[in-house]
């Protein structure tokens, strides 16, 4: 193979070298996946093909990271870029930051067999107390000895196929459109960088995260082909990791609090089919008849329809959400998992295996379908979706009609939720569905055809609730003639709460408040019940009520069982609140701070903290044992009962 001359066309040169790292990152991932092939088994050529293609996406997010100074080396519009001396410098710098990333794919080979998850930042904090690391590394070295030649081999590809291309000064005959043509080039190689970085440019979608890996794959496992160990590294790094606890010892802490569900079976297997109704941004407030005592009993709210679904369905006198953003909602409602301190969908431990409703409910024959009608990809809900089991996902690429589209999230309420009805009456019974709206949310518009027939309020946010609580009774009346309707479990909340307009809401109890709604058709399922109720509680509430009779991982409780406790938490950043025998505990940094009664003082104006040392110490063991039990089973990748 002859030396390549690209004189004149430094641009064509760095892509050249950007596309030597995506092929190199590629032999990584078929090294990766041989290297470790008993651990993946059933992927079919299809299917592997499918991966190498997602791959692509984390690749060169990765490798615009990586090479991001060489890349401005090469851009800069002087002609000492020419200049051989700093073309070698150029070259070095390249080696080294590509070598190194080599080298972190080529360490995965080996150390996913341990941690069975691609390294992330923590695996810097993992290893900095070993005494002996030098001499574990090279004994790793020796003992896995191929991964260590396939790593070198790929230096030597790398260094001897980057020495095939040079950049030289080119000839210019016009040096206005020379001198032009480069500094015009900056804003648009600027451009690729920042699409290529976020993985798109859709204003919709988070930038990718290695939860979105799932999208590519059949089996949650199989998501640590798709990614490669920089992007895993650069995505976690500066995220929050969790620190292993030790406040009880095994049995104090399963005493306290466990997650580890063993049904009691109270009968056969319900085949009753569930539907989940996730409303964006719908906080308690908005509904008159969650608020009774409201305004000496005066107030209305602004959804009729689900007051009158409170009417014929359960609820609970407090309920609250285990975050405050919508990817905090995904994996509490639909896998019982919370986010403490870090979304969990964003952060290191997004791919460890875990259980949902879907993968448990598809054990007794359910099939399942996630509908969100914003573009695919926006917020990582697909990749999630797949990722704990559902069979299929309809967003917006799915959606017949993009004039439905509302020009900034995604499809309207109204039709987006007909949609839904006529997927729902073609599924199979029994079936697992869950649909998350969209149309509540900035820039709290609604429907050109629909302005001034919802009633507005002090926040902007109240006309759209008016819609989708319209949309909601749409779609019941919808489907409430279909044959599977009265064999059927709705539960309808949040994600979280938004603009608030009351007092009452303005604290770290009302700005958590979210509808938690259980609606059986025909059943006399129905009242409030004295209960502190959470999005993670939704989960292991419908196995039971289904007797669902196997063992799981569920970070809630039982909100049908009158025997269990009855409690609730979350956090915002470092701080912990505890929700429980009618008070909130807060606790920043491991410190109670504040302890009030939420029934009695709605502002949590007086402090309780120290006036009731029972209650606060039985408070502070219950926090502590849930920080304790979360943080060692996502650090130990023990999300799931193994059998």
């Amino acid at each position: 193979m002859k030396r390549v001359d690209l004189s004149g066309n430094i641009y064509t040169g760095l892509a050249y070298r950007i596309l030597l790292v995506m092929f190199l990152f590629t032999l990584c991932r078929a090294g990766f996946y041989v290297f470790n092939i008993e651990m993946f088994p059933d992927i079919s050529a299809g299917s592997f093909v499918k991966i190498l293609g997602g791959g692509l996406v984390f690749d060169i997010s990765a490798v615009v990271y990586l090479n991001s100074l060489v890349i401005l080396l090469c851009i800069i519009p002087f002609d000492f870029r020419y200049n051989v001396i700093y073309q070698n410098v150029i070259k070095y710098i390249y080696f080294f930051v590509n070598g190194v990333a080599i080298a972190m794919n080529g360490m995965d080979f080996v150390y996913y067999r341990f941690v069975y998850k691609r390294a992330t930042a923590d695996v810097f904090g993992t290893f900095s107390n070993e005494e002996h690391l030098g001499r574990m590394f090279f004994r790793f070295l020796f003992d896995y000895w191929p991964a260590t030649l396939f790593t070198i081999f790929l230096w030597f590809l790398m260094v001897w196929l980057y020495n095939k291309v040079k950049t030289s000064k080119p000839e210019v005959s016009n040096k206005l459109a020379y001198h032009s043509i480069n500094v015009l080039m900056i804003p648009v190689v600027a451009a690729l960088i920042i699409g290529a970085a976020r993985g798109g440019y859709k204003h919709s979608t988070r930038p990718i995260t290695i939860s979105n890996a799932a999208r590519y794959v059949e089996s949650p496992r199989d998501v640590a082909i798709v990614l490669n160990t920089p992007f895993s590294i650069f995505r976690t790094f500066g995220k929050k990791t969790l620190e292993r606890y030790s406040f009880f010892d095994e049995e104090q802490l399963k005493a306290i609090y466990d997650p580890h569900y063993k049904p009691v079976l109270k009968g056969p297997f319900k085949n009753e089919n569930v539907v989940v109704i996730i409303l964006e941004s719908f906080a308690r407030e908005y509904i008159g008849g969650l608020n009774p005592t409201l305004e000496n009993g005066n107030y209305k709210g602004y959804t009729p329809f689900i007051d009158s679904l409170l009417k014929v369905s359960i609820t609970f006198d407090v309920s609250v959400a285990n975050g405050k953003k919508s990817i905090d909602a995904m994996p509490s409602i639909l896998a019982s998992i919370p986010s403490l301190e870090t979304p969990y969908i964003i952060s290191h431990y997004a791919n460890n295996e875990i259980n949902g409703f879907p993968e448990l409910l598809k054990r007794k024959g359910y099939y399942s379908a996630f509908f969100h009608g914003a573009p695919n990809g926006s917020m990582g809900f697909d990749s999630f979706a797949r990722m704990i089991g559902f069979d299929d996902y309809f967003g917006l690429d799915q959606y017949p009609d993009k004039n439905d589209f509302d020009g900034m999230w995604g499809v309207w309420d109204e039709p987006f939720f007909k949609f839904f009805g006529d997927k729902l009456n073609t599924f199979k019974q029994p079936f697992f569905a869950s649909i998350f709206s969209v149309s509540s949310h900035h820039p709290f518009e609604v429907p050109e055809k629909y302005k001034g027939r919802f009633p507005k309020g002090a926040a902007p946010i109240v006309e759209v609730v008016g819609y989708t609580d319209f949309a909601l009774r749409e779609l019941f009346k919808q489907i409430s003639a279909s044959p599977w309707f009265s064999n059927t479990l709705f539960v309808i909340t949040a994600d979280h709460t938004n603009q608030s307009i009351l007092k009452e809401f303005q604290n770290d109890f009302g700005s958590y408040s979210i509808p938690v709604i259980f609606y059986k058709p025909g059943s006399d399922m129905k009242g409030v019940k004295k209960k502190i109720a959470q999005q993670v509680d939704i989960m292991p509430t419908v196995l039971n009520y289904l007797n669902f009779d196997e063992e799981y991982i569920a970070f809630g409780n039982d909100l049908f069982d009158e025997g269990s406790e009855s409690f609730g938490f979350n956090t915002n950043g470092s701080n912990y609140h505890l929700y429980m025998k009618d008070h909130i505990l807060e606790m920043v940094d491991r410190k109670s701070a504040g302890l009030y009664n939420f029934k009695t003082d709605v502002f949590l104006g007086n402090n309780l903290l120290g006036k009731e040392p029972e209650l606060q110490t039985t408070m502070e063991n219950k926090l502590k044992a849930i920080m304790q039990t979360y943080n060692s089973r996502l650090l130990d990748n023990n999300m799931v009962v193994r059998k």
